[in-house]
């Protein structure tokens, strides 16, 4: 089954190569998803004003209390900025016991929303995948 997802443009046109980054969240207790899912809610809201930042797709799998992002930065050091800014730090740190987290990233040579979302969902339905660390 295919996650909920919803989309979010950034400031990025993504014609040009891009970072994909794909996060996977499971929370540990079934109360705390929704509460998960809301400070993404939060984060994604800034989406537009964020540089370097193509898009985000939020998904959720509610019933494998699982959520995250799929997110296409223009470069490396955009994501590495995004992972550094004070509000995600702070989100990162107050669920970081509440559950277990993934991430992937790949490159690509320009933005195919399609075939990224396509790979994205390949990966999150692998359930257990093993992690990578962003560049």
């Amino acid at each position: 089954m295919e996650p909920l997802k919803s989309w979010r443009p950034g400031p990025a046109d993504g014609r040009g190569p891009v970072l994909v980054s794909v996060t996977d969240f499971t929370s540990a207790h079934p109360s705390d998803l929704p509460e998960v899912y809301r400070a993404g809610l939060n984060l994604r809201r800034a989406w537009p004003g964020l540089k370097g930042a193509v898009g985000l797709w939020m998904w959720t799998k509610p019933l494998q209390l699982r959520s995250g992002s799929v997110s296409i930065w223009e470069t490396p050091e955009d994501l590495h900025r995004f992972v550094a800014w004070p509000p995600h730090v702070a989100i990162m740190r107050r669920f970081r016991n509440r559950g277990a987290i993934r991430a992937h990233t790949w490159t690509a040579h320009a933005f195919d929303p399609a075939e990224t979302w396509a790979r994205a969902a390949r990966l999150l339905a692998q359930t257990g995948a093993p992690s990578q660390t962003a560049p």
